[in-house]
């Protein structure tokens, strides 16, 4: 669907994206029961839109909505995965895109996004990278010409997901959780602090933002316990 952009080196994404390489894994059928429970959630319509953070980085949010997108795909979904996090950008790397052209240059008015939008190695799934790292982050998600960028969006993908900075750290995701259907918060078990999770909810209610559910990541299997671990970043 879009001209397939040219590769740049980076480290293997073989590990980050396990939906894909390997997709019978217990792993992997946990993404798909992550996909199921998100599609279930909206009874009244539709999920076009999906932001996923976290409360404070490495805690594997990146990895979760890179495989989330591959899951969607692999659905037969046409997916976009936007690399929203225009401060720490990791998308490109995962999938071992360039990154000189992206969401800040779309939302600069510098190009279109159709021409900024990679092909991925995997069917049905195309990427935005997050582009140069601007001044000004939230200005730029705040702008109106994000809302209807997200608009023409919808007329081209069936999915867009969003990877966005960790909610407390930054205001950016308490944006982008405002114009998306939903909203999924990744925690780290035995790191996250109680506290962190709460405030990172209440961020996301006052931002109007619709959060779906949490994902409890890097919980270790126990004997007798059906396989339990989403992956990291």
């Amino acid at each position: 669907m879009f001209k397939k952009k040219k590769q740049v080196s980076a480290p293997s994404p073989q590990r980050s994206l396990i939906a894909h390489f390997q997709p019978k894994s217990p792993i992997s059928e946990q993404y798909r029961t992550l996909r199921t429970n998100i599609q279930f959630s909206n009874v009244d319509g539709e999920m076009r839109s999906l932001m996923v953070t976290s409360s404070k980085p490495g805690e594997g949010k990146s990895t979760t909505v890179a495989n989330l997108a591959v899951v969607f795909a692999q659905q037969g979904k046409r997916v976009l995965l936007v690399d929203a996090d225009l401060r720490k950008p990791t998308v490109h790397y995962t999938f071992r895109l360039e990154n000189h052209i992206g969401l800040t240059n779309v939302l600069t008015k510098q190009t279109s996004w159709r021409s900024a939008i990679h092909s991925s190695d995997i069917d049905n799934l195309s990427v935005l990278t997050s582009g140069p790292i601007p001044p000004n982050p939230a200005e730029l998600l705040a702008s109106s010409f994000m809302k209807e960028l997200l608009e023409e969006l919808y007329s081209q993908f069936d999915v867009v997901l969003f990877d966005t900075p960790p909610i407390l750290a930054v205001t950016d995701a308490q944006i982008i959780a405002n114009l998306c259907d939903g909203s999924v918060l990744v925690t780290h078990s035995g790191q996250t602090p109680i506290e962190a999770a709460q405030k990172s909810k209440e961020l996301l209610q006052a931002a109007k933002g619709k959060l779906l559910g949490v994902v409890l990541n890097q919980r270790k299997q126990e004997e007798g316990q059906y396989y339990y671990y989403y992956g990291t970043k």
